[in-house]
């Protein structure tokens, strides 16, 4: 026999117009509610993200098809991405047998869905039917048995829930109805291509045809009225995210990660800096509330919320979403609470891991933005003052700017002066400059560019602070002076190429000041070393050593510099045993942020926990690649008084160390 079935079987086509009205006004309830959601994102600034279209097009094809961002995610993310493909192909069948059913067999005279085409398609429908099951079962035991820390679920949830397993269940139950009546009788050899359908069959195979026939025309019903009801409730409930989240994938920002919105501080026009209610946000910040899942992952990686801090990334994004909802005009910090603003230390975990591309980070800032620059507010004096000293002396210290190069006097290493030529240009930075501890580290680094013959200048007083603490707490007019001051002084000394040991340095003259003019190429100590070694400049005795590497956030996850470091310490001879938030899941120092500046006063030290994690490696040396990570750490170990038995490096240390054992 032919391997095809009726397409409506046992519906008559009364029932099949009024399908067909059910689902024009499903799609548009569904389209109302969304417009409705559109009317609040335009609560916010307007901002442009359909530049390049089509490079945003593909994008957005890529992740939402491939899940990519879903999937990668290891507590449930396979099964959230198995459940979304399902759907794609089940929604897929509905759509093929439509347009069999309205177009190629009454215009065409074709049928698509015979012999073999319709073996595999009903094959292929029934295992996505089964996966969805599986893949909700997997998230339901997920959600309301284990619990997982930040995963907050509430009765609409359970409904949703009980919803897509009906409708699925419904749907298995009318495929088996048909079969029983049409296949098992008459083609069970036909029927042995749908397993799923072909259980339930068997099940209603004892029935007569009549009642068999009245059971699948009111489960055939039910079915598509819990369907329709599914697609119109989509913008009105949680749900939205399935179009928001991929939506997400679209609106992307374009610019490297860690760029921040540009301020017009010479505007005469402006009333205000920074974000103090929602109209100062952008349409695409409250957008970003409609499309977090709020699965939580973005608060089991902050930092500052694992250490009590009151800060959690993705309350702050559903706040947002609520205060936009209310149509309020003012009490965004206030909802936000400035605890949680001042909290956080911009390490982006939240964003790396967020499926749903969410941007937490620039949320903040601007909110950070509006209490320095309108209310003069800080997270404490000590930050004010740290800022007055930067703005004063050019470093947060306090310290005489013209002490600033004295840790080279005894080194082979010039001051630029207009003549003056070398193979790169050092940018010291603030703790290098007068910090005892992180000095060995820019002695070490130039000490091993004299063993490979690179020629080394510095700015000495001419340099600044680069101002990336000042604008991270949100003080943009500061950041703007100094670093108008350091592009000054970098392209008078014509330096051809920059080099700099501290990562919040590299992003913002690598990124930030590109933004104002300077185009001098920019390196971070770790890949210009790592260059060195693997050009054959710079040999290294390779003498074992076990150590663990610690990623800088503005190093792996703000400039994906992950592995270079880590070659560099092989090539030393490091047995390197990794902590268990490393790479791009590596988990802050604490420093970030401008939090470098100030006090930590709320939860527990941000550094402890990350010593912890070091100590449990086994390793007797924790080595890292900025000098906030380098200082808290010593301050850490200082205050563990021994309980903790390891040394922090810098990556340049341990390089010529083993420099020196040749």
């Amino acid at each position: 026999m032919s391997a095809t079935r009726e397409i409506f079987w046992n519906t008559g086509h009364g029932t099949v117009a009024v399908m067909y009205l059910l689902a024009l006004a499903a799609i548009g309830a569904m389209a109302w509610g969304f417009r409705r959601r559109r009317d609040i994102w335009r609560r916010g600034k307007p901002l442009d993200r359909t530049d390049h279209p089509l490079q945003r097009f593909s994008r957005f094809l890529a992740d939402t098809i491939s899940q990519r961002k879903v999937a990668r995610v290891s507590d449930g993310g396979l099964p959230h991405s198995m459940l979304f493909w399902a759907f794609l192909l089940l929604l897929a069948g509905t759509l093929l047998v439509m347009a069999q059913a309205d177009f190629l067999t009454p215009l065409f005279r074709v049928n698509l869905l015979s012999g073999d085409f319709y073996r595999l398609y009903s094959l292929v429908l029934d295992l996505a039917g089964l996966l969805a099951l599986v893949a909700l079962g997997v998230l339901a035991a997920r959600r309301f048995v284990i619990h997982p820390p930040g995963l907050e679920s509430t009765p609409a949830d359970a409904l949703i829930h009980l919803l897509l397993v009906t409708i699925l269940v419904t749907g298995f139950i009318v495929e088996g109805f048909r079969m029983a009546a049409t296949e098992l009788r008459d083609n069970p050899a036909l029927a042995l291509w749908s397993p799923v359908g072909y259980l339930f069959a068997s099940l209603f195979a004892g029935m007569g045809v009549h009642a068999q026939r009245v059971a699948h025309q009111v489960l055939w019903l039910a079915h598509m009225l819990l369907a329709f009801g599914f697609i119109a409730i989509i913008p009105w409930t949680k749900l939205r995210h399935i179009a928001t989240t991929s939506g997400n994938s679209f609106f992307e920002p374009k610019e490297p990660k860690g760029t921040f919105a540009p301020l017009d501080l010479e505007e005469e026009s402006a009333e205000r800096f920074g974000a103090s209610a929602i109209g100062d946000l952008t349409w695409k910040d409250i957008f970003d509330a409609d499309a977090c899942m709020a699965c939580g992952r973005c608060q089991q990686r902050c930092p500052a919320y694992l250490t009590g801090k009151p800060l959690s990334p993705m309350k702050v994004v559903r706040q947002i979403g609520e205060l936009a909802e209310s149509a309020s005009k003012d009490g965004l910090i206030d909802a936000v609470s400035r605890g949680a603003i001042w909290s956080c230390t911009t390490c982006g975990a939240c964003e790396e891991i967020c499926p749903a591309s969410v941007g937490h980070v620039g949320k903040i800032i601007e909110m950070r933005r509006s209490l320095t620059l309108m209310a003069g507010e800080f997270p404490g004096d000590e930050a004010r003052r740290s800022c007055d000293a930067i703005e004063i002396n050019g470093n947060p210290f306090g310290l005489a700017h013209a002490s600033r190069g004295d840790w080279a006097k005894s080194l082979p290493v010039t001051v630029a002066t207009s003549g003056t030529e070398a193979e790169i240009l050092y940018f010291t930075g603030c703790y290098a400059s007068y910090d005892p501890r992180n000095r060995k580290v820019a002695e070490s680094f130039a000490r091993l560019c004299a063993a490979t013959g690179v020629t080394i200048m510095i700015l000495g007083k001419a340099e600044r602070c680069c101002g990336e603490p000042a604008r991270k707490l949100g003080n943009e007019y500061l950041y703007r002076m100094v670093a108008e001051s350091n592009i000054e002084a970098l392209r008078s000394a014509k330096a051809r190429r920059i080099v700099t040991a501290c990562p919040h340095c590299f992003n913002t003259l690598a990124r930030d000041y590109r933004e104002l003019g300077l185009e001098t190429p920019v390196e971070h100590h770790s890949t210009f070393i790592r260059r060195l070694v693997g050009d054959g400049r710079l040999k290294l005795n390779s003498s074992a050593f076990r150590a663990t590497y610690h990623d800088s956030c503005y190093l792996a996850r703000y400039q994906d510099i992950v592995d270079e470091p880590r070659l560099l310490l092989q090539a030393a001879g490091g047995v390197l045993s990794e902590m268990e938030r490393s790479g791009k899941e590596s988990f802050c120092c604490g420093a970030g942020g401008g939090r470098i500046l100030a006090e930590e006063k709320l939860g527990t030290p941000i550094v402890d926990e990350r010593l912890r994690m070091a100590q449990k490696t086994g390793a007797s040396t924790i080595v890292t690649a900025c000098p906030f990570c380098l200082s808290m750490f010593e301050d850490g170990l200082k205050r563990q008084g021994g309980n903790i038995n390891i040394k922090a490096l810098d990556l340049a240390e341990i390089v010529a160390r083993s420099i020196d054992q040749q």
